[in-house]
């Protein structure tokens, strides 16, 4: 079986100028998490602090169904990083981009284990719907400069 790209079209067109696809990276890793909304927010009024812990500044503010989609990200997050003891849920901060597209912010101990990793790029994807938040992450490298090319 071969496999052809074939150029996305209707609704699922790419961004302008993002390409469909990525020649010259391999996905280092792939993670998804679910949180349902009704925990979660029963979870942030009976521990004051956990906002603090969990959401950058900027994030704090936001509705809980998007602290819920967030969260799910920086666990997805993890997840596609092979889930590395030490990582502050504080040194990912997940973006809104112009265009409406989330992006994900990385630094400090995420920025370094991904670094470990040959992480040079990410994909996020949040949803929320039925009492539940949802993310995927997949994290890309290089080709020519992965971990496990350098193995070799």
């Amino acid at each position: 079986m071969s496999f052809h790209a074939v150029p996305p079209v209707g609704r699922f067109r790419a961004a302008a100028g993002t390409p469909a696809w990525h020649p010259g990276r391999v996905i280092v890793g792939v993670g998804i998490d679910v949180v349902d909304l009704v925990r979660f927010e029963q979870s942030l009024e009976r521990t004051p602090g956990l906002r603090a812990r969990l959401f950058t500044e900027a994030e704090r503010a936001l509705p809980v169904r998007s602290l819920a989609a967030r969260f799910a990200a920086k666990e997805a997050l993890a997840k596609a990083l092979g889930a590395p003891r030490g990582l502050l849920w504080t040194d990912a901060e997940i973006r809104r981009e112009p265009d409406g597209r989330p992006s994900l912010r990385v630094d400090g101990t995420v920025a370094a284990a991904a670094r470990d990793r040959g992480v040079t790029h990410w994909h996020v994807s949040l949803s929320h719907d039925g009492g539940v938040a949802t993310a995927v992450v997949v994290a890309e490298a290089r080709a020519d400069e992965s971990p496990e090319r350098s193995e070799r």
